[in-house]
């Protein structure tokens, strides 16, 4: 027997009220599937360097090259966040109140300035892609491995918008599994085309560029094939696409802080590969690559238990459910906290491991052993400044979340980076050094702002109701 589909959206309704049932139950219910996505996601990236890794001839230097493009695809995933991670927390906390009418004109308003700023983006892309490269530290031996992947990979630079800014109302409705599946299918495809392009077509970075951009453009499918339709909860209509200046600006301020902390990793990634090619050359800008997709791995369970919190904790705040908020906050934080502990252990004790997933260059290794146990030294606390800014998205407080962003990247990371090199005798380590030492302040100073404003902001809600 069918059911009906007013039935049936009612059902999916009170499934994804997240006042209801346990806490803990309804977080693990979304970070779970989220952080498979994430780690389906990371293989985007990390698989295409993997490839290259093992190409045959001038696998270190197209490696290389690959990494120099990290600040732009990092700047294109900052607008996504800006307009993705902006709207959706909105969308949540509306949703919590009942508002499922504003809530899809915040989806509507998304999704109108995701097209304008992927088409902006893509043509600055192809203008400013020679000086920003050299800006980035390309030498003349890497810019053709750069130039050749990120000129390909701007094509798709829609679909990248699209599937990464708009699954995050998929998730924020309560629909994890949906949103795995969105990044499952371009990571899948991505894995099957990659070697195909790359070793049977002989392409090179080409190839792997061009099975990013067909991936990219399935996953963008998939997400608005889903938003407009029948199942979701809050649905993608052309009615709402048109810019309304409020939602706009309430999207853009509460993004703000996804946004800064994409920039300010781009400008920490460009300010390292300055750096470094200064102090250590090619072989250290190739191992700064390495460490960014170590970083991308074992941060990932990180990211997909913040971001599968954070539409219960805005629900439960939009709700009125101030108990529910902590009990959502306490278990987020300290499965953070553990987690990363335990990864700290594990890269310390088999740093080998993990380099040679990457690069199987003798010079390259032997320089990212000692590079990863400086990296990450200490790497629990970044799961503070993970938590604090999460929280602070999800209850609508842009101001923090973007003020911490600043502060550790750009206050205390980039002058660090260039400080500490001129201190210690080894100029390299002195770049990677600047890292764990912005987590220490950086995150303290986020995690205990967090807990001091929420503990005062709920106190004081519960007092006035």
């Amino acid at each position: 027997m069918t059911v009906p589909l007013a039935e049936r959206r009612i059902v999916l309704k009170k499934q994804n009220d997240f006042t209801k049932g346990s806490v803990i139950r309804n977080i693990l219910r979304l970070s779970l599937p989220m952080t498979v996505a994430q780690l389906i996601n990371v293989l985007y990236s990390v698989i295409d360097r993997v490839y290259i890794g093992l190409i045959p001839e001038n696998a270190t230097l197209s490696m290389t090259g690959i990494g120099l493009t990290l600040p732009i695809l990092t700047i294109i995933i900052a607008f996504s966040n800006l307009f993705g991670m902006g709207g959706a927390p909105l969308c949540s906390i509306a949703r919590g109140k009942g508002n499922n009418e504003e809530a899809e004109k915040i989806m509507g308003n998304s999704f109108s300035l995701l097209l304008i700023f992927s088409l902006l983006l893509t043509l600055l892309g192809y203008i400013l892609k020679e000086p920003l490269l050299y800006l980035f530290g390309a030498s003349k031996e890497t810019f053709p491995y750069a130039n050749d992947f990120i000129s390909i990979y701007l094509i798709g630079n829609l679909f990248v918008m699209i599937s990464l800014g708009m699954n995050s109302f998929i998730n924020s409705q309560g629909f994890p599994g949906i949103g795995m599946a969105t990044v499952l299918l371009g990571a899948v495809a991505n894995i099957i085309l990659d070697p195909i392009f790359i070793f049977v077509f002989h392409m090179g970075v080409k190839g792997a560029a061009l099975a990013t951009v067909i991936s990219q453009f399935l996953s963008a499918f998939w997400v608005f094939r889903f938003l407009t339709g029948n199942m979701a909860i809050l649905r993608l209509k052309w009615c709402n696409l048109k810019l309304k200046a409020s939602i706009v600006k309430q999207i853009t301020a509460l993004g703000l802080s996804g946004f800064m902390m994409a920039i300010t990793n781009s400008i920490v990634q460009i300010v390292c590969n300055k750096s470094l090619q200064f102090y250590g050359g090619d072989l250290y800008v190739g191992v700064m690559t390495v460490l960014n997709s170590i970083r991308e791995i074992i941060s990932m369970p990180v990211s997909g238990l913040t971001n599968g919190s954070q539409p219960v904790i805005g629900f439960n705040y939009g709700a009125g459910e101030y108990h529910r908020v902590r009990k959502a906050i306490r278990f987020m934080s300290a499965a953070c906290i553990a987690y990363t502990l335990a990864a700290w252990g594990v890269l310390h004790t088999f740093p080998h491991f993990f380099i040679q997933i990457f690069n199987h260059n003798e010079n390259l290794i032997k320089a990212a052993e000692t590079a990863v146990r400086i990296y990450f030294f200490g790497f629990f606390m970044m799961s503070l400044q993970f938590a604090g800014q999460s929280v602070f998205v999800a209850l609508g407080k842009a101001k923090y979340a973007v003020f911490f962003s600043i502060l550790r990247k750009i206050v205390i990371v980039v002058p660090l980076t260039i400080l500490l090199p001129r201190i210690l005798t080894t100029g390299t380590d002195g770049v990677f050094l600047a890292e764990p030492v912005s987590n220490f302040i950086g995150g303290s100073a986020c995690f205990l702002t967090m807990l001091t404003v929420v503990k005062r902001e709920l106190k004081t809600k519960e007092i006035a109701v």
